[in-house]
């Protein structure tokens, strides 16, 4: 059974799962010996180019590949096959390519046979000893093309340490000639398995074996096994796991003494169990992030456990009487029982009397940790392991393990802890540890873990689990007799049953159906087991609808499942988080309720209904979904073709279409007027308005957009008894109830409720046009942050009303847009335009401006056409300067849209759009034949256009104040271009000193304008900081105290006043350093302000600017005297500004003294 650790959506598309049909390939025999003979025999010929050699290779793999599933059919062949290979490598005429070809063909065959049964064949005589390590000690462990002839080298070298001679006779005369001094064969081979356990390819592994048949010998034991287990408690000791290289180290350590307590003998190593245990404890395993260490500590450990404890075979298991099917399948005959062997009592009692080590707490602590890891290899190997120990323990410690392994299966463990539970407990059951009594306790956490599911993000965990549960079914199959079984048929069948079929996982279902199948031969008590088996068989559970809506329909025709499968489709899956799982369970409960229409009727029915208007979104749409199918299947069997159905609303899916048929309906021309339905319509369009903020945002627009669609409808419909006449109670009644929602504290009601006023037909808007258009001016006027959508939407609004309502100049106020309101919706929009609130989401005051944008066009087009007379040059003239502030700014969505609007009015003709400023220079520079290919979103094509209208009295300060947020922002794109823009201009007008002026006092203007507005005055710090250091004031800089710098210093001065913005106090420091190139009195103010930083009770700005003024004063060097610029500058330099404030206000005063300004005084401050 496949074990995995997350359900992560395998089946995606439900239905989609293609139909497997697979054709069993049995082999009967080696049928490739003739050619796998003549592919050995032609490698001294192929091995010398690289093309046939690879082709020999690939061949060779291709053959061998086939017995992967029936490695035993080699078994006969292998021995002629290892001698034609060894034939070719022992050969003299060998080259050594041709030695590690024959090794790779070697390595192929152990890989598909096995090492254990494969390194049984090589030959083990005296003889091969010392060739074979000779060899191996010629290999390069490096070179990684092959490591194939190393691993095989090891596991030979492995076989010959089986002679049964001591190793010293191999020595010869090894000392009696000091000159040809050799090193023993014992610690020559000691040696290369060392320096193999540290290598990081397969060989590791192959040199762990050799270490487990090496150390173990008796001659070699003696001498060599304390050393060689202090030299690997010294590896793990120091290695380091967060290292590759320690990584690799501990791997060949664990590994080499996992073998060693496997196969040494037990009072061999009992005496260095303990050590070796303590070790383990101080380098924690347990916490390494490497999942192979971790197994590896588990199995090191398990095997100590083993140690500590007696071989024994536990008397007091259950054994089962009986393993063959024919017996358990023939109980169903009367007359016919096996019973389990149970040992004598005495027996028994004289097998548990014995000491247990108080190491093995330990160790099966750490084995049960070792259960709730988080990789599944590592809980393989603990449950493994608990299985091993706990069947030498005694009843009464067994029974606590087993009580232990049980705390595992609480809901306030993880799903690891749940699968290696299971894992435990199959193992348990298995070996027959888990005594019948326990099984009451044990297999209602079974069934749990059967339908164990947990959501986590975008899929669920417990696919592991489940898989892990079927495992412990089949266990269970092969170890109880049925009479220990038979309380709990009935709840194993079902639940098998439901995973077999209803599990999203396709692993979880195959598994199912194994444990199901293994049930009904085994233990021969399913009810209806070989029909179902013969059903949902291994490939029939493979596709998931196949599964729901045809075996499991078959399944429940059989009583003793119906009821069960009914009741898990509806208390798990109709409110799964997968909506295919939800859809399909569904059609299975139309399909199962012709089995079960009174239990559907009685029972599920009102289950459902709570959950369809409950809390859970998905258990809403599945409960729906599962009435109006069960519904339909109760509908179909009582065959009431007349029946009428009621169909429910109240989500995301059902707002929208029911708005949808209001509307197609009206358009229809289909319910009359006094029809009572209408008055249902209309309440269904009200409530739709006023629930918004119950929608998820995704569908929220569309479900608004539906509901005023079909109000317009509705209205044109049913609610004007004469053409163009409203019904006046009607009217009333929504034209209050509208404006009353936009004063709702709900900002959704407030949007639903504008958006309403706007799609009101004509004859709905005449009379109230007033009242309308002051509720739409409030709402869009109130700047509270969480009315930002709402402001927006009443902008639309009102551009909507207008439009329906119609212009004329004469007119009433109460009816049409004239002359009496025209200037109040105008104000609105400009005021609009202003909006730059921000919160969470950011600039949220633009959504209100680009609707502002485009009522504004619309409402200018509308009265254009129809009466130009209306508007004044003040309101064009504050519409086109607003329009280009917006076209100058740093979002370059909003940029876009002001710029459209902006060339759509000035290109507008027949009749053109009257008391345009500068029209005709307009023209000159957007025009109209190049409007098309103008693209305001891209920085470097709008801002050289735009900065052109700089050159224009009426557009200078609006333009200005747009730019200011843009040369000052954050992005580099609009900032460089948009700077480029402006300093280009500035270059134009240099030498124009009127220019120049006006520019300056703009500049000033937006500035004091702004005057503690964060949103334009940090930028305007960060433009005028890049302006002064670009020089473009040079013109203003030889005249003494020039008005300019005075007014910005003092504006400055009032900006930062007791601010606590660093952003802007830095930004401050860098014009207060720009502006001392100005000539006069006002040098001095400005150092003095600098001075003033240089104490600020922020450290972090007494360091800026102290850098500030040490590069201010190496390029403006005639600010101070030169007799004192060395020790400005080092004291500037060296002195901590972050420190002391009392150390840094000695040395602050000491450059007042060098620079000939003023000591600022310490204001007391006055206690009230």
């Amino acid at each position: 059974m496949a074990q995995t650790d997350m359900d992560s959506g395998d089946e995606g598309g439900g239905g989609g799962e293609p139909e497997v049909i697979v054709q069993a390939s049995v082999l009967g025999g080696f049928t490739e010996s003739t050619e796998v003979q003549a592919l050995i025999s032609s490698l001294p010929e192929v091995h010398q180019k690289m093309v046939t050699r690879e082709s020999a290779i690939q061949r060779f793999l291709v053959i061998m590949n086939r017995y992967q599933e029936q490695p035993h059919l080699l078994d006969p062949h292998l021995e002629w096959m290892l001698n034609l290979l060894l034939e070719v490598i022992r050969s003299e005429q060998s080259p050594p390519l041709l030695v590690h070809l024959g090794f790779k063909f070697l390595y192929i065959i152990s890989k598909v046979r096995g090492y254990k049964v494969f390194m049984q064949l090589f030959p083990h005589e005296v003889a091969d000893v010392q060739p074979v390590l000779d060899l191996l000690c010629r290999q390069d462990p490096k070179d990684s093309a092959t490591w194939e002839t190393r691993y095989m080298l090891l596991l030979w070298l492995s076989m010959t340490c089986l002679i049964p001679f001591d190793l010293s006779r191999l020595d010869g005369h090894l000392t009696s000639d000091p000159s040809q001094a050799r090193e023993p064969i014992m610690d020559r081979i000691l040696a290369v398995a060392k320096s193999y356990l540290m290598v990081t390819d397969k060989s590791r592994d192959a040199a762990s074996v050799l270490v487990s048949k090496f150390v173990t010998r008796p001659d070699v034991k003696l001498r060599r096994l304390a050393d060689f287990l202090d030299w690997s408690l010294s590896s793990i000791s120091q290695a380091d796991d967060q290292t590759m290289e320690g990584t690799v180290i501990l791997d060949g350590a664990l590994q080499s003494l996992a073998q060693l307590f496997k196969h040494g003998k037990r009072d061999d190593f009992l005496q260095y169990a303990p050590v070796v245990l303590q070790c383990l404890e101080r380098r924690g395993l347990a916490e390494s992030s490497q999942a192979t260490l971790r197994k590896l500590g588990v199995k090191l450990i398990q095997r100590l456990g083993l140690t500590f404890l007696k071989p024994r075979l536990a008397k007091w298991r259950y054994q089962r009487g009986s393993r063959s099917l024919v017996a358990n399948l023939s109980l169903s005959q009367p007359g016919s029982a096996v019973d389990a062997v149970t040992p004598d009592q005495e027996t028994q009692g004289h097998e548990e009397d014995y000491d247990i080590p108080e190491e093995v707490e330990n160790v099966i602590e750490q084995l049960l940790g070792g259960l709730k890891d988080k990789e599944t290899i590592v809980r393989w190997s603990a449950a493994k392991g608990i299985g091993r120990v706990t069947g030498r323990l005694p009843k009464e410690l067994a029974d606590e393990v087993v009580g232990s392994v049980l705390d595992c299966f609480s809901f306030h463990e993880t799903d690891n802890a749940w699968h290696g539970g299971c894992l435990a407990l199959a193992e348990l059951g298995r070996r027959g540890l888990l005594v019948p009594s326990r099984l009451p306790e044990v297999v209602p956490l079974i069934l749990k873990a059967l339908v164990y599911d947990e959501k986590r993000g975008a899929c669920s965990v417990g696919s592991n689990v489940r898989d892990a549960a079927c495992y412990v079914c089949w266990a269970f199959a092969r170890a109880y007799e049925p009479t220990a079984l038979k309380p709990f048929v009935t709840q194993i069948a079902c639940a098998l049953v439901i995973t077999a079929v209803f599990d999203r996982n396709i692993n979880c279902r195959r598994a199912a159906s194994a444990a199901f199948q293994e049930n009904v031969g085994r233990q021969g008590t399913f009810p209806h087991g070989i029909e179902i088996v013969v059903a949902a068989d291994y490939f029939a559970v493979g596709n998931l609808t196949n599964c729901y809506l045809a075996i499991s329909v078959y399944i429940a025709s059989f009583p003793e499942y119906t009821r069960p499968m009914i009741d898990h489709l509806v208390s798990m899956k109709i409110n799964h988080w997968d909506g295919v799982i939800r859809e399909l369970a569904t059609k299975a409960l139309h399909k199962l309720t012709a089995q079960a229409p009174d239990y559907m009727t009685t029972t599920v029915l009102p289950q459902l209904l709570p959950v369809a208007i409950g809390i859970d979104l998905q258990g809403r749409h599945g409960a729906l979904l599962a009435c109006a199918e069960i519904g339909h299947a109760l509908y179909i069997l009582a065959s009431e073709n007349n029946r009428p159905v009621t169909e429910g609303f109240g989500g995301e899916l059902m707002r929208p279409a029911m708005c949808a048929l209001i509307e197609k309906m009206s358009l229809s021309k289909l319910p009359s007027k006094d029809d009572p339905v209408i008055t249902g319509w209309q309440w269904l369009i009200d409530d739709t308005l006023k629930s918004l903020h119950l929608f998820s945002a995704g569908p929220r627009d569309n479900i608004k957009e539906a509901a005023v669609s079909a109000l317009a409808a509705l209205c044109e419909q049913c609610y004007q008894p004469q053409p163009g006449v409203a019904d006046p109670q009607v009217q009333e009644l929504l034209v209050s109830q509208y404006i009353a929602g936009l004063k709702s504290p709900e900002v959704l009601t407030r949007c639903g409720s504008a958006l309403a006023l706007g799609s009101l037909p004509r004859f709905m808007i005449s009379g109230k046009l007033d009242r309308i258009l002051s509720g739409l001016q409030q709402s869009s006027g109130q700047r509270e942050v969480i009315f930002s959508e709402a402001r927006r939407d009443a902008a639309k609004a009102m551009a909507q009303v207008c439009v329906t309502a119609g212009v004329s100049a004469q007119g009433s106020t109460d009816s049409v847009v004239c002359e009496g309101n025209v200037s109040m919706i105008y104000r609105a929009l400009l005021d609009c335009l202003s909006d730059y609130t921000l919160d969470s989401r950011g600039d949220v005051g633009a959504w209100v401006r680009e609707a502002a944008m485009t009522s504004l066009m619309e409402v200018t087009l509308l009265v254009v056409d129809t009466a130009p007379q209306l508007l004044s040059p003040d309101l064009v003239n504050g519409m086109m300067c607003s329009l280009a502030q917006q076209s100058a700014e740093k979002i370059d969505r909003y940029r876009a849209h002001a710029g459209s609007v902006f060339l759509r009015l000035l290109h507008k003709d027949h009749p053109p759009v009257p008391h345009i400023p500068h029209k005709e220079e307009l023209l000159t520079i957007f025009p109209p034949e190049g409007a098309g290919t103008l693209n305001w979103k891209a920085p470097s094509q709008a801002f050289p256009h735009i900065t052109q209208l700089l050159r224009m009295p009426q557009y200078q300060y609006h333009t200005l104040l747009g730019l200011t947020v843009s040369v000052g922002g954050l992005t580099e794109s609009t900032v460089r271009f948009s700077s480029q823009s402006l300093f280009d201009h500035l270059m134009l007008i240099q030498r124009d000193p009127d220019a120049m002026g006006h520019f300056s006092e703009t500049l000033l203007r937006v500035f004091r304008d702004n005057l503690r507005n964060d949103r334009v005055s940090i930028p305007f710090l960060k433009m005028l900081d890049q302006m002064l250091a670009r020089a473009c004031f040079d013109t203003f800089t030889t005249e003494q105290d020039h008005p300019f710098c005075v007014n910005l210093l003092a504006l400055c001065t009032n900006e930062i006043k007791k601010s606590k913005d660093v952003q802007k106090l830095r930004s401050c420091i860098a014009v207060f350093c720009g502006l001392i190139q100005f000539q006069g009195n006002v040098r001095v103010k400005v150092l003095f302000q600098l001075l003033l930083l240089l104490c600020h009770p922020f450290p972090a700005i007494r360091k800026v600017t102290a850098g500030q003024m040490y590069e201010m004063l190496l390029t403006f060097d005639d600010v101070i005297d030169p007799s004192v610029m060395e020790d400005v500058m080092n004291l500037l330099s060296d002195t901590d500004w972050a420190g002391d404030i009392a150390t840094v206000r000695t040395h602050r005063n000491q450059l007042c003294d060098w620079l000939g300004v003023p000591k600022p005084q310490l204001v007391a401050k006055v206690v009230v």
